[in-house]
Formats: C-alpha cells, structure tokens, sequence
C-alpha cells in the first residue's frame, strides 16, 4: 500500500471528544480522496435507514489532495450525508476559501457525529479542536454570523456555517463559505438537526513544498488560457447557458411546462454584465467566473449579491415568468443569508405558484398571498417564510415532493423533481440524455452530477448525439457520471475539468500523494466508476430501485410548449433508455450491480444488495 495517508479531524459533538485519525491505506488508495474517500466513510459508518436529522447520521467535510497546493480550480471542498430532502446520499460542493484553509490545517477532512445539547461550532487552530459556544449566533443570517466568527478570530479565518434555515431544518438548507454554496440535498439541515452553526478554520495560507508540482501547475494554467470555452466562462459565467437554452427551447419555464421564456433578454447574460460590479474567484482559481451584481432600478435597486448564476436564475425568474433582474439579485442574496439552495426554492415556489393558477390552493392558503405569474414581490415573501417556516413556507421548506404530497388533490403531478430533490435547469424533454442523467443521478434531478455538454453545447465527442432522439447514446451519460466523479477525487472545478487533460489531472494527483497508480487515467477512472457504484448501492440499500430511476410524469406525459425547435417533445422510451443504461453500466435489469462488475471494481465485500 502507499504511504499517502490522508487525515481527517473526528468531532463527536455527543461527547466532546475531537481528534484526528488516518484515513487506512485501502481506502487512500481505491478512493483516493474528496467525494471518494467521503462516500466510502459514509457507507461504512452510516446504517442502513438512519434517519437523516437523527444524531446517528454523519456529515463529512472533504477535499482533495490538490486543494492548498496551488493547483488551479483544486481548492473545493465538499459537504457528504444522507439527505434530509430525499432519503438518499447526497453530496454537495462549495467554493471560495474554505478547502484551501482544510488543507493549512493539516487536514483532508471533518467528519462530524453525533449532536450538540446546545447551539455550538468547530473551532479548528493548529492542534486545537474545540466545540465552542454558538448561543449568540443562532438565528443570525449567513453573513452575519461570517462576520461575527472573522471579528472574533481575526481574518486568517475562514468559515462554513448555516443560517436560519439550516437551524429549522428546511430540507434544502445549504451549507455557505463566504458567499459560495454547497447547496443541494439539505446538508445544512443536518447541520442543524446537529445544533452545529459553523466550522471555523484559523490558519495561515502557506503553501506545501511538493517538488516537480510548481512545473505542473504552470502547465495546467497553459491549458487553461487555450481552453475554447474560458473566454465565455470569465466574461458570463454560467448566464451564457441561458443563450443555448432559449435557443434550443429546453429552459425550463412556467414549472417546467415551456421551453423559454418570453422577455428573456431582460435577464441575459448581457443584461447582467450592465449591473456587474466585479469579477469573484474561488481560491486559485484563474477563471473568475464568479459576478457581484448590483439592481440599480426598480423595488429592489441597491441590492447586491455574488450572483445569481444560471441555475438560480431560472430557477427564481422561470418558475415565476417574472423577467426582473432586480428581483433575481435580491432573492439570491436573500436565500444565501438564510441558507437554502436556490434551485430547490425556487422550483419548489414554481409548484406553488401552479398550484395557485389552478386553484389546488388559494390565498387561504397563502396567507393572503397573490400567486400570481409576474408577481416577484410574492416570491420573495415566500422565500422568508420557507426560511423561517413561517405560514405557508413551513409545508413548502419540505420540499415539492413532500409538499404536493400534503396537499393533495392532483399536486403530485406538478412536483417537478427526482427522488425527491427539485430539476436543475434544462428541461428534460429537449434534452433527453439529461433527462436520463437526472433520473439515474445517485443525490437526484442534479445537473452536477452528469452535464451532458454532447446536448448542450452540442460537444461531437465521444460521438455526435441527438438530443430528441427517444434511444440511444446512453453511453454519454455513464461517461459523464463517471468523469463527474473522478474529477471530485481532486476536489476540482466542474467548470475547468475539460480544461485540462485527465493524464495531466493524473499527473498532478501522483506528484501530491507519491503515489505513482494515480498518474494513470485508467486507474483514476477506474476510481471514478468505483464512487459511483458505492454510492449506487448505499441508495439500493436505503430502498431505492428501479422505480426510483424516472422522470416527473410531466416529462413522459405532457408535450413540451412555447420550445421552439422542442416544441411538443415528450419522453417517449424511458425504460428503453434506463435498459441501455443499465447494460452500459453492468447493471441487471433493476439497476443492481452485478456481481461480476462489483468483482471488477473492487466492490464485492459491499454487494450485491438483493431485497
């Protein structure tokens, strides 16, 4: 076995205790690091039907072992547990500071355990752990309590903490470094169902010595600066996906049920370049493809926030058909100080404001709210309510699922999510391998966790890919699922990994560890199929199968409208598709691993799960 040794920082907040343990060397090697070797701990260490705001679930911090070595879009850190909002695994990934001040701490990791009898945060100094008194900052929005924290142990301090929402345990509350969000799946939730308001890192920012690293670094950033798609992420960020989904008619809009969206250009990405006020980075980062924006007119002029990006725009404007860019700004800073992922919210308030145009609920409901398409200043009252669980946001802070649920007559069939968690932002019916990659997502409707940039962009490798065709090219998914994950072992940027090269990737993780299997793609590959498959059966574990794999019955069932060169699209072949998936995968016809393919990965001990 190598001598790479990860270690991770053990907190059990029950107890008091707090120390540091080596990640063993089997694990080390066959997952390498970040979302590997957190899944890993999650399967082992989490029990089969635990309840996920119960003391005996687990939250993981982890990065990779590229984070606080200078290497570029590698310093990313990541939330791991069982999600409150779908029963499932989830993992969530954050930016700005915090992964790099992990790593100048000594550390690859925090596992935290048990619950807290009063509100409390890690306080992580050099060989000091300590869990620390958090009364006076429970309630306090995000910002506030980053503010507070910063004051109190000076600015060599970065920290992860969760706002109102995580304390009342709205199911999609997120976890936020500076203004940057490991939003999906509720991690903040669990957070709070542990009485645990922050992680604090103090430590000061020096870099390892890693010979030969420096070289590679200077490659990496060669790459970069000739990657084709820098130039549109540094001037736009993800805002230039909106230009590719109007076009091709798969922005979703009016609760999924159109594929644009009229008056879009009042929200482009040339609209939001007017109100920009400065670019934002994560740590070692080259792209920049983060935007502070400033309205300037209208109701909500003077609001300021780093963002919205894509995804939290359609997620606040499409759902609402509400065009205001004002409104977008506001609602995003909004969300991020209470502390709940834009997606989940603003799908979640898309449901209800169908709901409300069919009269499934009325202002009875609402507390006398007009949900009404257009009406921003509605959206972003319900967004303090799910926050705060106040009114008719303590039924929506548990998601659509969950919600429509409860509400019945007919809701269910406008909950536009998967396995619980509310879809990302392309519409599934004109991008249909997306929709594959949503329904068989392990955390679910995440467009983290495979982008089909084959549908998207129109990318013509590994093959050309039809993007309305009702069969076929299943094979792109798995390739994305798995390119997803090995390159979450680094923890690196979703953004920047087709930048460079994986044999490079590889390169960079050897020099890191000593580790020379690592500079081998297959191996990392390998690595990443490993991931996927682990966290397949902790899924299959907690009861999740085949019937679980599927899209919303809007998707195989209504046409798609107001789409363009998708109008009218249906999901016709769902199952067709999941078989092809399947086979591509080694899967049986229930999605199981088989036994051979779990031999292969070196995942036998963990399987097969029968039921």
């Amino acid at each position: 076995m190598p001598d790479y040794v990860p270690k991770l920082l053990r907190v059990n907040l029950t107890t008091g205790r707090a120390g540091v343990e080596a990640v063993p060397p089997k694990i080390a090697h066959d997952y390498i690091g970040g979302r590997g070797v957190a899944v890993s701990y999650l399967y082992d260490e989490v029990p089969a039907r635990t309840e996920p705001l119960g003391p005996d679930n687990k939250i993981i911090f982890t990065i990779g072992p590229l984070g606080g070595t200078g290497g570029l879009s590698y310093s990313r850190w990541m939330v791991t547990s069982k999600s409150p909002l779908t029963g499932a695994y989830v993992r969530a990934v954050g930016g700005a500071d915090f992964g790099a001040w992990l790593r100048f701490a000594g550390l690859d990791g925090i596992i935290v355990e048990g619950k807290a009898n009063k509100p409390a945060y890690i306080f992580v100094e050099g060989n000091k752990f300590e869990i620390r008194d958090a009364a006076n900052l429970w309630g306090l929005g995000t910002m506030e309590t980053q503010k507070r924290l910063k004051e109190r142990h000076g600015e060599d301090t970065r920290v992860a903490c969760i706002g109102p929402a995580g304390e009342k345990l709205v199911r999609f509350a997120h976890v936020i470094s500076d203004q940057r969000t490991a939003s999906r799946g509720g991690c903040g939730a669990v957070m709070g169902s542990k009485n645990l308001k922050a992680i604090v890192i103090k430590a000061q920012p020096v870099l390892p010595k890693i010979p030969g690293m420096n070289d590679l670094i200077k490659q990496q950033a060669e790459f970069h600066q000739k990657a084709p798609m820098l130039p549109a992420f540094r001037r736009d960020g993800t805002h230039m996906n909106m230009v590719f989904a109007q076009k091709l008619g798969f922005f979703p809009a009016r609760n999924f049920r159109d594929g644009t969206l009229d008056g879009w250009e009042n929200i482009s990405p040339q609209a939001y370049a007017a109100l920009k006020v400065t670019d934002t980075k994560c740590y070692g980062c080259i792209v920049h493809c983060g935007k502070l924006f400033k309205a300037t007119e209208g109701p909500w002029a003077g609001a300021i926030s780093e963002g919205p990006d894509y995804e939290t725009t359609f997620a606040l404007a499409g759902s609402i058909m509400s065009t205001d860019i004002g409104f977008t700004i506001a609602a995003d800073y909004l969300l991020d100080d209470l502390g709940m992922d834009s997606i989940s919210a603003g799908v979640t308030i898309g449901l209800a404001y169908e709901l409300f145009e069919k009269g499934i609920i009325t202002t009875k409901d609402t507390g006398g709210l007009e949900l009404t398409y257009g009406n921003a200043a509605a959206a972003m009252e319900l967004i303090k309510r799910m926050g705060l669980r106040q009114g008719i946001g303590d039924l929506l802070a548990e998601g659509s699922k969950r919600a429509a649920a409860r509400i019945g007559k007919g809701a269910e069939k406008c909950a536009i999510e998967v396995k619980g968690m509310e879809m990302a932002g392309y519409e599934p019916r004109g991008a249909k391998r997306q929709g594959l990659a949503y329904a068989t997502s392990n955390i679910g409707a995440s467009h983290n966790i495979a982008f089909i940039e084959q549908e998207i962009y129109g990318v013509p490798k590994p093959h050309p890919v039809d993007r309305l065709a009702d069969e076929g090219s299943a094979d792109v998914v798995k390739l994305s699922q798995d390119r997803v994950a090995t390159n979450e072992v680094g923890i690196g940027c979703a953004f920047t990994q087709g930048m460079s090269p994986i044999r490079h990737f590889g390169q960079m993780l050897s020099t890191a560890t000593g580790v020379p299997e690592f500079a081998d793609p297959g191996y990392i590959f390998k690595v990443g199929e490993r991931i996927y498959n682990l966290e397949r059966l902790f899924n299959l574990r907690e009861g999740f199968s085949r019937k679980d794999d599927t899209l919303p019955v809007r998707m195989l069932t209504e046409p798609l409208q107001k789409a363009g060169p998708s109008e009218g699209q249906v999901v016709r072949k769902q199952d067709s598709l999941l078989d092809e998936f399947y086979a591509c995968r080694g899967w049986d016809k229930n999605g199981v691993p088989t036994p051979a393919k779990l031999e292969e990965l070196g995942l036998g001990d963990k399987g097969p799960v029968t039921k």
